[in-house]
């Protein structure tokens, strides 16, 4: 069930609408506060409920799609070796396509010093207009710290194995989920043949179903889009768009750099894919990510699409795609490094390379726990910042234009995703035929 060329384009134009709507109505909001509370009344009881109906269809199926999905695709898979093959493939992948990111996310920041010399006047304006918003976000980042070893490490355990599965699939933890369901298809791989195959069927059938209610959510996407964006663009418009810019210029091109430079040559060289072909047909994927800023709200979508669109089979996609919806963070790992070089540099504090490899490190290992939710990595974002003696509270500087930031590495992550399946899938293609 591929989406329609029409709906694509619709979806396109909403984005576009949306984005110049809100600009505009930005502007025209500033002129007098009767246009400021019509705009902020639009916003909030109009727009934002249709953003919003979209987006919570989208994350009703994420969980029952992810289940079935990745418990399927491991039934299928027959044996616990190939899975493991698999599974060793898809992570190495991961590992280097988010280094690479984040690598370029602290080198475009090292070149350009967007932070050098920044306005101290700004600088103050900035840290007040949003010390609200990042004194939420610390709060959050301290709720993940704890005083004693043993609680870190029950931390990391209810990570992957919480106590109570429901309780932590109703918080939308998807790590516990992922491994529920891997390890629920590999117990199904050493059942009777006709049992495993009943339960395959029985699991592909409430993924088929999932998807069918995606197809419901996706009519409504044109008009969600641009409601989406419309909310995020009539809240920064213009001016702070400027503070920025040089800062946002260069997260912006890195995450170019990794859409357009490393993608086509993993494309080229592991997946045997031509890249103009993968980005044409993968553009609702990237459509949808853009305007939701959410990997999991996209899960569905790009499911949906990598196997139609793309001919990765179910059991790959089932496997690849939701594992890195929670673990391939490549855009987070770019952000993340640049933040944190970027705010160093207005606060003046220098990073050695043995830091800045640190930086890269734990980039690489924080963007694997960030939620796939809007401003899912800001948390641990502050974390990272601690470690190496930047401000944490200098986040404030950058959360007025996050949510397009966002936008943007949400396309970079889910693109991630998609490209992996591409080459588990090559790679699979290439193992039968030897053994053929």
């Amino acid at each position: 069930m591929s989406a329609p060329k029409s709906q694509q384009y619709s979806i396109m134009i909403g984005l576009g609408l949306g984005a110049a709507a809100g600009i505009a109505a930005k502007a025209w909001a500033s002129n007098s506060d009767g246009a400021k509370r019509l705009v902020e009344s639009f916003s909030t009881y109009v727009a934002h409920p249709i953003g919003q109906v979209f987006l919570r269809l989208l994350f009703f199926v994420v969980v029952p799609l992810v289940f079935a999905s990745l418990a399927a695709g491991v039934a299928r898979l027959g044996n616990l070796s190939k899975l493991g093959r698999i599974g060793g493939r898809t992570l190495a992948f991961f590992a280097l396509t988010s280094s690479c990111a984040a690598v370029i996310g602290i080198v475009g920041m090292n070149l350009v010093e967007p932070g050098v010399g920044f306005d101290s006047a700004t600088r103050d304006e900035l840290m007040a207009d949003f010390s609200t918003d990042a004194a939420s976000v610390k709060a959050a980042s301290q709720a993940q710290r704890l005083p004693t070893p043993i609680a870190r490490v029950n931390q990391v355990l209810d990570m992957f194995v919480p106590r109570n599965i429901l309780g932590a699939i109703s918080k939308m933890e998807m790590l516990p989920l992922i491994v529920f369901a891997l390890l629920f298809g590999a117990a199904l791989t050493v059942l009777p043949r006709d049992r495993r195959d009943g339960m395959a069927l029985w699991l592909d059938s409430l993924a088929d179903a999932m998807v069918v209610i995606v197809g419901f959510a996706m009519k409504l996407a044109p008009m969600a889009v641009f409601c989406l964006v419309f909310v995020v663009t009539s809240r920064f418009g213009w001016e702070l768009l400027a503070k920025l810019s040089a800062y946002m210029a260069v997260v912006l091109i890195g995450y170019l750099i990794q859409v357009l430079g490393v993608y086509p040559v993993l494309l080229r060289w592991l997946s045997g894919r031509r890249p103009i072909e993968f980005f044409r047909k993968a553009m609702p994927i990237m459509v949808t990510a853009f305007s939701t800023s959410s990997s999991n709200a996209t899960l569905p979508t790009s499911m949906r699409l990598t196997h139609t669109e793309l001919g990765v089979r179910e059991s790959v996609c089932g496997f690849v795609l939701p594992l890195g919806a929670t673990m391939n963070m490549n855009g987070t790992a770019l952000f993340e490094g640049a933040v944190v070089l970027f705010i160093a540099q207005i606060f003046g504090v220098e990073l050695t390379i043995g830091q800045q490899i640190l930086v890269v490190g734990l980039c690489v290992l924080t963007s694997i726990g960030a939620a796939g939710v809007p401003g899912g990595s800001l948390p641990l974002l502050m974390i990272v910042m601690a470690q190496v003696g930047v401000p944490p509270d200098g986040l404030a500087l950058v959360l007025g234009v996050d949510r397009l930031l966002d936008m943007g590495r949400t396309v970079v992550n889910v693109l991630g995703d998609v490209v992996c399946a591409t080459f588990i899938e090559n790679s699979e293609r290439k193992a039968e035929a030897r053994q053929a």
